[in-house]
């Protein structure tokens, strides 16, 4: 998939990709003052946005997004039309993050082996060794990943969920942090193959991408006529910010941000409401009430906040919940779709206060 100058957008054009606007967060006067002041995840946080406007236009909902999901230690899956700066968004991504990055193309003849890795036989030692694959880095792009058949896709699950993979009945850890962020094309169905449910649910994060405004757009053709090319980043003069070492300080923080009890069963209420709606066939797992936990602390965390309010979980809701909520067909045809789905139900329940 080539690269594109276009920003990624999150500024949908239907229901399935706009999450209403959510007032400011509420006022907690029991916490201290001292919890509300700039944290050190933070001040990361907007000098990541700083080197992210480097390559990108506007987005900062897009960057707060990939934020979230590096500093809750989960995958991402982006989904767009071609041409929307998916693949662009993760390179930039994976220059400011100083660790191991490895691009993987997906494509129908890819082989388990081609991601994973092989045992290769020396005839000069009569013993195997160990071919490492493009897997043992600690930023993995999966572009176009539903381009593969779903034995290949398989090879992803174990090495998403454990953090490991198995060659020959022996298994390998993966280095840490180990992050895969995968890209796929919504529109085209010829020589794609569709994640299986398992697959979807290994992602903590799907971002859906648009179109640019008109203005992002002007400025897009501004930096072009500058000479600015999305196929050489490296002219952008990125600073790297994060390693393995503060990347251990800011899980730190970001651990210590509290969640209260009515929270926690504000979220429980928002993903158990998905099992039980009319409009679905499959709700979402327990593993979601705990990504959109974990999300919400990493934002609340990016914000300058040691504490959680409903605004965090309501704005995370849509990307933790949209991949893995299956709509019935008939409800399909009546135009539903997991983001009006979920639109409901967060206007359905209470707000905690």
């Amino acid at each position: 998939m080539s690269d594109s100058l276009l920003p990624e957008s999150n500024t949908p054009a239907a229901p399935e990709t706009s999450a209403p606007v959510m007032p400011s967060a509420p006022v907690v006067p029991s916490m201290p003052v001292a919890v509300q002041e700039t944290t050190l995840v933070q001040g990361f946080a907007e000098r990541v946005r700083e080197e992210m406007h480097k390559t990108l236009v506007g987005q900062e909902e897009l960057i707060d997004t990939l934020l979230v999901g590096i500093l809750s230690e989960g995958h991402i899956l982006l989904e767009g039309v071609p041409g929307t700066a998916k693949t662009l968004a993760i390179r930039t991504l994976a220059a400011i993050f100083d660790v191991p990055f490895a691009r993987i193309q997906f494509t129908p003849d890819l082989m388990p082996s081609d991601i994973v890795g092989t045992n290769v036989f020396d005839p000069r030692t009569g013993e195997f060794s160990l071919k490492r694959g493009p897997l043992f880095a600690g930023l993995v792009l999966a572009d176009e990943v539903n381009r593969t058949p779903p034995k290949t896709q398989s090879a992803l699950l174990e090495a998403m969920e454990e953090r490991q993979v198995t060659i020959d009945g022996v298994s390998h850890p993966l280095p840490a942090p180990f992050l895969v962020c995968a890209t796929q094309n919504p529109i085209e169905y010829e020589g794609t193959y569709p994640l299986p449910e398992a697959q979807l649910d290994r992602f903590m994060l799907k971002i859906v991408i648009s179109y640019p405004q008109a203005e992002e757009e002007r400025a897009i053709l501004a930096r072009v006529q500058d000479g600015f090319r999305s196929r050489n980043i490296t002219t952008a003069n990125i600073t790297p910010l994060l390693n393995r070492g503060n990347l251990a300080e800011y899980l730190a923080e970001i651990a210590e941000v509290q969640v209260t009890p009515e929270i926690q069963r504000y979220i429980v209420q928002i993903v158990r409401a998905t099992r039980s709606h009319k409009h679905l066939t499959l709700g979402a797992s327990p593993r979601a009430s705990i990504n959109l936990l974990l999300t919400s602390k990493a934002y609340a965390a990016i914000q300058g906040r040691a504490f959680v309010t409903p605004d965090e979980v309501k704005r995370l809701a849509y990307p933790i919940l949209r991949h893995r909520l299956l709509i019935r067909p008939e409800s399909e045809i009546e135009g539903y779709t997991p983001d009006r789905v979920i639109e409901g139900i967060l206007g359905s329940l209470e707000v905690p206060r």
